[in-house]
């Protein structure tokens, strides 16, 4: 029988090292023996459930062993397992079954997973598909493997569009995938990983998780809700001789310096500390160094700071910053960015870009302008991936996306430029648009704003045409007064000849994905159709003419 080399660490679990799982104020440890016959089981259950071989299966669970051995009991029953984020806290009922539905009809399972009071809260709503928790699938005999489905996964990734679309991974690219990530980070026997992120989506699925898995690497989770709780209980698993190895959006390492205080880490060993893979949206120095001034005089070594580019397209993966390299940055003039042409690195507005490092084993990087030719060095353009790890594409025919595959190439939808080999990353085209034949990005309005001191969760930028040509819409939940005038400076200095209006909105009225990237275009829609909640503090609304 073929064999799937993602699953073949059930077939010699180990009893000696396993997945910390943070649960009810406390660590519960469960060896990968005990997790392995626990997907065995699930894998009886799915089978017995009736469902076929490729067939797609959904899996909402909260970050715990249900999930890893509902993933993985999936793959053994050769099915294609889905994962989905739970219900946030907060949101309705209503909200989360129209997101379902969504995902429902791109996915078209034969089975979801869930936890109990969600599956009666499906059961009893009236949702088609079969539903079962991961305690009743177990309730009877283990099955033999089936072989590897088609796909190791479809991965959900909706962007900064809101739009839901499910990515199909096969199993050879996410097996490439994982074994990049381990060369990069050159993964030994005792490196350990600790993470806070989602577990159904790319970064925390497949970095934080799938990678330690595979190899059987001690693991310790949490849930993103008790990293916000407690940032510091997180820290502490990488005090030495704890995790050696991680990964986050910038907004966590912002996070930890605002919240945790030195005194809190009193006694704290970073040293240890390998990785800190930083991604999934743009990084600020600043932030860099404000992680790095809390974190240093307790042994942190700032090489350990890792950042990367990738994207559910591409399974996660592209490019990453070698181990015990240094920090590189190219300063970048937001206002005057062109496509096609040269970075321009000088003026008062100009703000150091972060790269995100080399492309990985088995993969390649260009950046090439509209008609697809490379461009030369510190040229911007659209980034280009190949390789073994490139996804297939998306399960839908008519899903529209700025990213998209053409001749084995994943053309990515996002703007940067390469130097010396190392990637920079500048923005989404989708979140852009031209002024007086320049772009200007939704993210260098954001970063000024965030380097200015408004908080990066507290602001959003949206950038589409109106009535009044080009128009730009800052919005702020609840701003201080300083807030709002740094909006005001900064937007004017960055989209000169364009519209512009900043709102005073609600706090949490900013829709983002799971990674914390603003869901601009929904938002855009609901601006225009003057559905966003919110109090105008400078500019005149302007009526919509399209996207």
């Amino acid at each position: 029988m073929i064999t799937n080399p993602l699953t073949s660490w059930i077939d010699v679990p180990a009893a000696y090292r396993g997945i910390r799982f943070w649960r009810n104020d406390d660590w519960e440890w469960w060896a990968y023996k005990d997790l392995a016959a626990f997907a065995r089981r699930i894998a009886g259950g799915i089978i017995a459930a009736g469902v076929r071989h490729d067939d797609r299966v959904l899996v909402i669970e909260r970050t715990g062993p249900e999930f890893v051995a509902a993933l993985y009991g999936v793959m053994l029953a050769g099915a294609i397992p889905c994962p989905v984020a739970p219900p946030p806290l907060f949101q309705s009922e209503m909200h989360y079954a129209r997101h379902l539905q969504a995902i429902s009809e791109v996915a078209a399972p034969s089975l979801v997973i869930t936890y109990a009071t969600l599956a009666e809260q499906l059961t009893y709503g009236g949702y088609e598909t079969q539903v079962r928790t991961a305690a009743q699938l177990a309730a009877g005999d283990e099955a033999a493997a089936r072989p590897p489905a088609g796909a190791a996964l479809l991965q959900f990734t909706s962007g900064s569009s809101g739009r839901v679309k499910g990515v199909r991974v096969p199993v050879s690219a996410l097996a490439s995938n994982v074994s990049a990530i381990r060369a990069w980070l050159e993964m030994g026997e005792g490196d350990a990983t600790a993470s806070w992120l989602p577990v159904h989506h790319d970064m925390g699925l497949i970095g934080c998780l799938l990678t330690p898995v595979v190899q059987q690497r001690d693991l310790w989770l949490q849930e993103p809700a008790d990293f916000v709780r407690d940032p510091a209980r997180y820290l502490a698993c990488f005090s030495a001789p704890g995790a050696a190895m991680t990964a986050m959006p910038p907004f966590g390492l912002d996070y930890i310096a605002r919240r945790v205080s030195p005194e809190l880490l009193a006694g704290s060993d970073f040293s240890g500390w390998r990785a800190l893979i930083i991604g999934a949206e743009r990084i600020d120095i600043e932030v860099l160094e404000r992680f790095m001034a809390l974190m240093g005089p307790f042994g942190f070594d700032r090489r350990a700071l890792l950042p990367a580019y990738g994207l559910a397209e591409a399974t996660l993966a592209v490019t990453g910053l070698a181990l015990r390299e240094n920090l590189a940055t190219v300063p970048v003039a937001p206002h005057l960015v062109s496509l096609g042409e040269p970075v321009t690195s000088t003026g008062a507005d100009a703000r150091d870009v972060v790269g995100c490092g080399r492309a990985l084993d088995g993969v390649t990087v260009s950046v090439v302008d509209d008609a697809g030719e490379p461009l030369p060095d510190r040229h911007v353009g659209q980034i280009v991936v190949g390789g073994a790890s490139v996804a297939e594409g998306y399960v839908t025919e008519n899903a529209t996306s700025l990213t998209e595959w053409r001749d084995g190439l994943l053309w990515t939808g996002d703007a940067g430029f390469l130097d010396d080999g190392q990637l920079y990353v500048i923005g989404r085209l989708g979140d852009a648009m031209k002024v007086r034949g320049r772009t200007v990005f939704a993210e260098d309005i954001e970063s000024a704003l965030v380097e200015a001191g408004v908080p990066r969760l507290r602001v959003a930028v949206l950038l589409g045409s109106t009535a009044a040509g080009p128009t730009a819409v800052v919005l702020l939940e609840r701003p201080q007064a300083e807030w709002i005038e740094a909006a005001r400076t900064v937007s004017q200095r960055i989209t000169e000849g364009v519209a512009m209006e900043i709102l005073d909105v609600p706090r949490r009225s900013i829709y983002r994905t799971t990674s914390g990237k603003p869901k601009r275009r929904d938002m855009w829609s609901a601006y225009v159709a003057h559905n966003i909640e919110g109090t105008e503090v400078v500019g005149e609304p302007v009526p919509s003419v399209g996207n």
